[in-house]
């Protein structure tokens, strides 16, 4: 018994040694940590407020508001890389609305969902390409550390070591953004980035509602933080500034109240027409 054991051994390292020598480089230097180059930037200092309290490990959860062009998305896109440089166990998840920005929709995509989203993941490809080079966004596309999903696929997910960015979130409802954060596992963190002035989804939004929910210090304490971005912080023009607080007033100012006729109204008329 002990020499068929002896044998069986012997057997098992001849085929170990026969592993082709190719192979085994493969498989070390997988286990090399991957570090994807990111472009340099300068950030401003409020920039630096979110990236410092992104980063930090007791953070689970961000809300991050504010109108466009103030880098929630690009902030939220660059933060999942660096927390990927210090640990690669870390997959990225891009998570989007199918809703329109428009009045009319432009009807049925073909193709599967992947083919259907893509057209949907256009910001997201547009903020790595000015982050980092096309060789690491093919290394992040061909390991499927970078995927991206509509919210209306998530239902039963469990997500453990993500990162998590949900984008233009103003388009999602109260059920979808419940969705969206309950499935928020071990080791991950989630950033819901919304801009409430520009929801396509007819006063049905449940961005504001949701954030202002965890805008509180018992959620601090939990690590979910609602980060707030303002004009002033617009970083991608000086006119779209003065766009954003034309646009601001037109909101502040009250909408004309309607004239409703009473029914005593009514009838007062029908009988003076009489």
């Amino acid at each position: 018994m002990a020499r068929k054991s002896a044998i069986k051994a012997v057997s098992n390292a001849d085929v170990i040694c026969e592993t082709d020598e190719n192979n085994i480089i493969d498989c070390m230097s997988s286990l090399k940590k991957k570090k994807i180059k990111l472009n340099p930037v300068k950030f401003t200092e409020k920039q630096k407020q979110f990236l410092k309290l992104s980063i930090a490990k007791d953070t689970k959860m961000m809300f991050v508001r504010g109108p466009a062009g103030t880098s929630k998305t690009y902030l939220a896109v660059y933060t999942a890389l660096q927390l990927f440089n210090i640990n690669n166990d870390y997959d990225i998840m891009y998570v989007r609305t199918i809703a329109e920005s428009g009045e009319k929709g432009l009807g049925s995509l073909p193709g599967d969902v992947n083919e259907k989203f893509n057209p949907f993941m256009m910001p997201l490809n547009d903020k790595l390409e000015e982050m980092i080079a096309s060789q690491e966004r093919n290394f992040l596309e061909q390991k499927k550390i970078i995927n991206a999903m509509p919210i209306n696929y998530l239902r039963g997910s469990n997500w453990i070591n993500k990162i998590i960015i949900a984008d233009e979130s103003q388009n999602f409802t109260a059920k979808e953004l419940t969705t969206l954060i309950t499935r928020l596992g071990e080791n991950s963190k989630l950033f819901i980035c919304g801009d409430p002035m520009q929801s396509d989804i007819n006063g049905k939004s449940g961005f504001k509602t949701i954030s202002n929910l965890f805008n509180d210090q018992e959620s601090n304490e939990k690590g979910i933080y609602c980060f707030d971005f303002y004009k002033e912080d617009i970083v991608r023009s000086e006119i779209l500034k003065f766009i954003v607080g034309k646009l601001e007033k037109l909101q502040e100012t009250p909408a004309p109240a309607k004239k409703r006729a009473t029914r005593q109204n009514k009838s007062v008329n029908t009988k003076r027409s009489s």
